[in-house]
This record gives structure tokens, C-alpha cells and sequence, in this order.
């Protein structure tokens, strides 16, 4: 039984091996919300190639020595925690704690609540998130620390699309064009749907890169489930930091991808398959690094 894959920050995985790891954490995800019978498996199996590409190529960081400061290392602050799956698989697979671990998610004592927290002590978590509109505030005020203490690293958020109905995000969006916050990548997971239904019907957004470039940002659009496209993304967004502005990733992405039945709705936003759709789910993603 695997545990974890190499996470060093000298190690850079090739598209290849991002896709197997990515494919193992989407197996992860569906079975930590299966043995349950709760959590958020659409918005998790969505963004696993972004979060496979950052911490098994992109950011540069260590699971050991692990503190909250974080310092000479990237930083990544989840906002939009209600997909903790695939936040939780990611940590694990790259190294902060054993795999079999995931077998506690949501249980009676687990470290790995619905929603990541920090007073568990869990390594890799730096904030409890879940209520939403919060997180782009707090990676502002780590990016800033960075700033500070003359620590040249970068900090990385994400962000639900439905989330940015939230008003403190806009707050957070000018502060940080405002004060010129440029070692700030953060990016949006606009997979266009949210528990209710579509973003559209529920209140829309409009043109997202017309208001972030008008706050601001530099902005980037990219696919989010193609992991070249990703890393080209990701390594241009890096070579803009440093420049007087925050950036910000337009990321879309398919709710559920990976699994054909909880793609195209919204109605797997926070739903946990049966023993028969688990099944049917773990045909469509190859087992590559061991399941837990």
C-alpha cells in the first residue's frame, strides 16, 4: 500500500506523472466521500489537476520541517473549503501525512473535518476555511508577511466561482491591487455551477476578466483540466509576480471531471455516490499510486 508520492521541492513531476498522481487523487476523493456518506465531491474532482500541479510541480515547498510561518516556502490557503477532498488527498499523497489517514475523513475525532482547521494541528493547513469570501483576505495578509520579512516566496489561493458572490472578496481585490500585493497568484475555479444550480441562475458574475483586470489584477485564463495548459499557465503567472500587481488565474474547470455521471450538473456539489456509482467511478480512474 502507497502512502505518498515524492513531494521535494527540487522535484519537478512531467505532465505524465501529474496526470497518474491526479488520477489517484480523484480515487481518493470519491472514496473518502463515499465511506462517510458526505462531503463535496464535484468541486474536488474539478480542481484536482490544479492542486496536483502545484504541489508536485509548481510551488516550492516540504512537508518536513512543517510550521504555520512557512518561511523560504510557497504558501497555499484553500478558500473555498468545502472541497477538503481533494485538498486533504493532495496533502497526503505529497507527503504531510500518511494516506491511510484519509480513511478518517469526516469521522468522530478525524483530523480531516468537512472543512480543513487548523486546531487539530493537521500539517499543510494554514487556515480553517469554509465560510467563503475569507480566504483571498488571509493570503493577503501571509503575502504581505513574505513582504515583510524579506522572504522572496509566493502565496497561492483558490477560489469558487460561486464564492465570489461574496462581497469580502472584492474588499480583499482592491486592497490588494492597492497595495500593490505582487507575490499573490490566485485562482478561480469557474466551473460556472454552484449548490443551487447554475452561477448564472443564481446571481450572475458577468465579465469575470473585466473586473479583476478593472481591480487591478493581471489575469490569466486557462483550462483547468489540462495539465500542459496548467503548467504553462502557472509558470507565466509566476513570471509576472514581482511587477506591482496581484495575479489572478480565470481557471474553468468541469464540475465532477474524470467521473462521465457527475459531470455536466450541479447536483454532485455535495452528494456521495453509492457503492454502486463508487464502483463506476473507480473503473473511469486508474489506480497508479495505490489506494489507502
Amino acid at each position: 500500500m502507497s502512502t505518498t508520492a515524492s513531494a521535494a521541492p527540487t522535484q519537478k513531476a512531467d505532465v505524465a506523472e501529474l496526470q497518474r498522481i491526479a488520477s489517484q487523487v480523484r480515487r481518493d476523493i470519491v472514496r473518502q466521500v463515499h465511506g462517510v456518506q458526505s462531503g463535496h465531491p464535484g468541486g474536488s474532482l474539478g480542481c484536482a489537476d490544479y492542486l496536483t500541479a502545484l504541489y508536485f510541480s509548481v510551488m516550492h515547498h516540504s512537508p518536513s520541517p512543517w510550521d504555520m510561518d512557512g518561511k523560504g516556502q510557497d504558501l497555499f490557503f484553500l478558500s473555498n473549503g468545502h472541497i477538503s477532498p481533494v485538498f486533504y488527498s493532495v496533502l497526503a499523497r505529497s507527503g504531510y501525512f500518511p494516506a491511510k489517514e484519509l480513511a478518517t475523513f469526516r469521522k468522530i475525532d478525524s483530523r480531516l473535518q468537512g472543512h480543513p482547521t487548523t486546531h487539530e494541528g493537521l500539517p499543510g493547513v494554514r487556515m480553517s476555511s469554509g465560510s467563503l469570501g475569507q480566504g483571498l483576505s488571509v493570503a493577503i495578509g501571509a503575502a504581505l508577511a513574505k513582504k515583510m520579512n524579506g522572504d522572496d516566496r509566493l502565496v497561492y489561493t483558490l477560489h469558487g466561482d460561486g464564492e465570489l458572490q461574496e462581497g469580502q472578496i472584492w474588499e480583499a481585490a482592491m486592497f490588494a491591487a492597492g497595495k500593490k500585493v505582487d507575490n499573490l497568484i490566485s485562482a478561480i475555479d469557474y466551473n460556472g455551477r454552484q449548490i443551487d444550480g447554475d452561477v448564472d441562475d443564481v446571481l450572475p458574475l458577468g465579465d469575470l476578466k473585466a473586473k479583476w483586470l478593472a481591480f487591478g489584477w493581471d489575469v490569466l485564463e486557462t483550462n483547468g483540466n489540462d495539465m500542459a495548459a496548467l503548467l504553462k499557465t502557472l509558470g507565466e503567472a509566476k513570471s509576472r509576480t514581482g511587477k506591482g500587481k496581484p495575479v489572478m488565474i480565470l481557471m474553468r474547470t468541469e464540475m465532477g471531471q474524470g467521473v462521465d455521471f457527475m459531470m455536466n450538473s450541479h447536483e454532485w456539489h455535495g452528494i456521495a455516490p453509492n457503492d454502486e456509482q463508487l464502483k463506476k467511478a473507480l473503473e473511469q480512474l486508474p489506480d497508479t499510486l495505490g489506494d489507502y
